[in-house]
C-alpha cells in the first residue's frame, strides 16, 4: 500500500473553505484557543471503560465496528425526550446511551458481535437491542440496515472478525478508515460541493480511532499513522468552535441554526459547517505544533466534544441534519 495517501478529508475541506459562502474560520480566535491550550494544555480526554465493552478477544474488535455503524444521530424532534438507556441504575443519553444499550446487550448473552446474527437480524431485535427507558433512538431504519450490511460484509470477506480487516490493511489507520468506507456502504461518508466531491469520512475515521482507545493501542489497535486522520466532523463539535469564536456563521445561516430550522444534508450550508469544522481543527493542531504540542486531530476532536457535553449559558443550538454520517 502507498502510505503516502491520505483520507484526502483535510485538502478537501480546506478546498471548501476557499469559496465558502456560509461559515468562515477566524484565524485570531484559533490564534487565542492555541495560546490558551498552550498554557494550558489541554488533555486527552481516558477512554471510559465504564460504558465501552471490552473483553480483550477479537470480539472487541467487533464492537467496534457496530458501535460507529450506528454512531448517528441522537437528538430528539422538538417537545419528544432524549432517547435514555438504563445501565447499572444510571440513565444515558445519546452517544453513552448507544455504547451503554451495546455493552448491555453483549453483557446479556445477545450475540450482537456475531457476524452471522448482524446478517440476518429483523427491526424487531434492532429495536429490542436499542430498547430505552424514555424516547426513541431516530433513523430505526437505517439501523437496521447498517448492522445487516456489517454482518454480510464481515462474513463474506473476513471470516466474520474485523480483526482481520485490521490485519489485512496492516494496522494502518488510513488505509483502514479508507477500506471501511470502500466495502460499508453506510461509511462512505462525502458531500457534493459546487460539483467537487468532498470526502469527511466521519464514521470510518473514528473506527481506527475508538478501535485504538478501545485496547490502549495495543494488539487489534496498534495503528499507524492515527496522525494523519482528521477531526469528526458531526454536529456537537462545530457547536463548541461556534461558541470559541473559532466559527462564524454568516446571517442567513445563523437564523437557520439558532432558530433550530432543519438543514437538509448535502446543503450547501451543511456542507460548510462540516468542512469548516475539520479545517479549523487542522488549523487548531497547526497553531498547536509552533507552539511546542504536538496533538493530533483526532485528540483535539476528542477534548472538544468532551466540552461539548458541559452545557453553558451562552451556547447556540447545534445544526439539524438527520442523516446516517454523523
Amino acid at each position: 500500500m502507498n502510505h503516502a495517501f491520505t483520507t484526502g478529508v483535510a485538502e478537501a475541506c480546506a478546498r471548501v473553505m476557499t469559496r465558502a459562502r456560509h461559515v468562515s474560520i477566524d484565524d485570531a480566535a484559533v490564534a487565542a484557543v492555541c495560546d490558551a491550550w498552550q498554557h494550558e494544555p489541554h488533555p486527552v480526554p481516558e477512554w471510559n471503560r465504564a460504558l465501552h465493552y471490552f473483553d480483550g478477544t477479537r470480539a472487541s474488535a467487533n464492537y467496534v465496528l457496530v458501535l460507529d455503524a450506528l454512531n448517528f444521530c441522537f437528538w430528539p424532534d422538538p417537545g419528544q425526550p432524549r432517547w435514555t438507556v438504563a445501565y447499572r441504575d444510571r440513565p444515558h443519553t445519546g452517544y453513552w446511551a448507544l455504547s451503554a444499550a451495546l455493552k448491555k446487550a453483549a453483557e446479556e448473552g445477545v450475540p450482537v458481535l456475531d457476524a452471522g446474527w448482524l446478517a440476518e437480524v429483523d427491526r424487531s431485535a434492532v429495536e429490542r437491542l436499542l430498547r430505552g427507558v424514555e424516547g426513541e433512538i431516530p433513523l430505526m431504519e437505517h439501523r437496521v440496515t447498517h448492522l445487516q450490511e456489517v454482518g454480510r460484509v464481515l462474513a463474506s470477506r473476513y471470516d466474520g472478525q474485523f480483526a482481520n480487516m485490521v490485519e489485512d490493511v496492516g494496522f494502518d489507520a488510513v488505509d483502514l478508515a479508507l477500506r471501511v468506507a470502500a466495502d460499508l456502504s453506510s461509511f462512505d461518508d462525502a458531500a457534493v460541493y459546487d460539483g467537487e466531491r468532498v470526502p469527511l469520512f466521519k464514521r470510518a475515521q473514528i473506527v481506527a480511532v475508538d478501535l485504538f482507545g478501545t485496547f490502549d493501542g495495543a494488539d487489534c489497535g496498534r495503528l499507524t499513522r492515527l496522525e494523519a486522520l482528521t477531526a469528526f466532523a458531526d454536529y456537537k463539535v462545530p457547536q463548541v468552535l461556534r461558541r470559541l469564536g473559532v466559527m462564524r456563521y454568516d446571517a442567513a445561516l445563523a437564523d437557520v441554526v439558532d432558530r433550530e430550522v432543519h438543514i437538509a444534508p448535502n446543503d450547501p450550508m451543511e456542507v460548510e459547517i462540516r468542512a469548516a469544522t475539520v479545517d479549523a481543527v487542522e488549523r487548531i493542531r497547526a497553531g498547536l505544533a509552533t507552539r511546542g504540542h504536538g496533538a493530533r486531530a483526532f485528540e483535539i476532536d476528542w477534548f472538544l466534544w468532551q466540552l461539548g457535553q458541559q452545557r453553558h449559558a451562552d451556547d447556540r443550538p447545534y445544526h439539524k441534519t438527520r442523516t446516517v454520517f454523523y
